[in-house]
């Protein structure tokens, strides 16, 4: 496999914390068409994880044709859900108030996010009418049922994976929804699940985990099942592995298939 070159890049503040900030990847083309962007969404259990993991990626995506924004957002368990969203939102935000700095098209933004990243990226396809925010959605073993997946990770025999999946949902949430009626958390854990923001205009979504993810893809085939239900495409993909999240991108047969999708629905 042939490396292509470094694109530009350069980091953003797109908010006042230090979490708020933002890396784009170009390659300059004066006399081009706006192009199409990608916005990825790093994961890390809404806990952790940087921005910077995308680099490989970006360079990889700016060589076949597409402008690439990464965010870092604010983390759990100081900031609480939905703060984490609204950096999602004010990202894309920023990118599409200043799309000239890097010829990109506001209305050719597809996102692509891994684990977390995943179901941030979720998220933004379907709240509101999603395509208002974005063309379409690629979800690398996204939890996109957080309560699914604090039960998932309470069974007996749960792998450490899992059982840290529970706690970090804890501190998404900050409550423990099953041992609680407090109704201000449970409206945080039903806000954190993207099947609940299912509306017709969604976003089309690419869903994708691996047959050994330990974010089965139950997490995904209710919330395809629901887009469906109201019109939106939305393909489930389980490939065979343990690859989690990025791991997904990183398999060389995988690749091939999430740019074909991204070309298709980027326009």
């Amino acid at each position: 496999m042939v490396t292509p070159a470094l694109p530009k890049s350069k980091t953003y503040a797109y908010g006042k914390a230090s979490r708020q900030r933002i890396d784009a990847y170009w390659r300059p083309a004066p006399k081009a068409a706006p192009r199409p962007a990608v916005l990825m969404i790093h994961g890390g259990y809404w806990l952790g994880g940087d921005k910077r993991s995308w680099k490989y990626f970006a360079r990889r995506l700016t060589a076949d044709g597409y402008v690439v924004l990464a965010p870092n957002y604010r983390l759990a368990p100081k900031a609480v859900w939905p703060a984490q969203r609204d950096d999602a939102l004010s990202a894309l935000a920023f990118m599409k108030k200043h799309a000239k700095v890097w010829n990109l098209d506001p209305n050719r933004i597809i996102v692509i996010g891994s684990s977390s990243g995943g179901m941030l990226g979720t998220q933004l396809g379907t709240l509101g009418t999603g395509t208002r925010q974005v063309r379409g959605v690629v979800a690398l073993s996204p939890p996109n049922n957080p309560f699914l997946a604090f039960t998932d990770g309470a069974k007996p025999g749960a792998p450490s994976a899992e059982r840290t999946l529970r706690r970090a949902v804890i501190d998404l949430v900050r409550c423990t929804p099953g041992e609680t009626a407090n109704a201000a958390c449970w409206k945080r854990v039903d806000d954190a699940s993207s099947a609940g923001h299912v509306s017709p205009g969604d976003a089309p979504m690419l869903l994708m985990h691996s047959t050994g993810d330990f974010v089965p893809a139950t997490h995904s085939t209710s919330l395809a099942t629901a887009l469906r239900a109201v019109g939106v495409e939305a393909q489930v993909k389980v490939v065979p592995g343990e690859m989690h999240a990025s791991g997904l991108l990183e398999e060389e047969h995988t690749y091939p298939q999430i740019l074909a999708w991204l070309r298709k629905h980027s326009g």
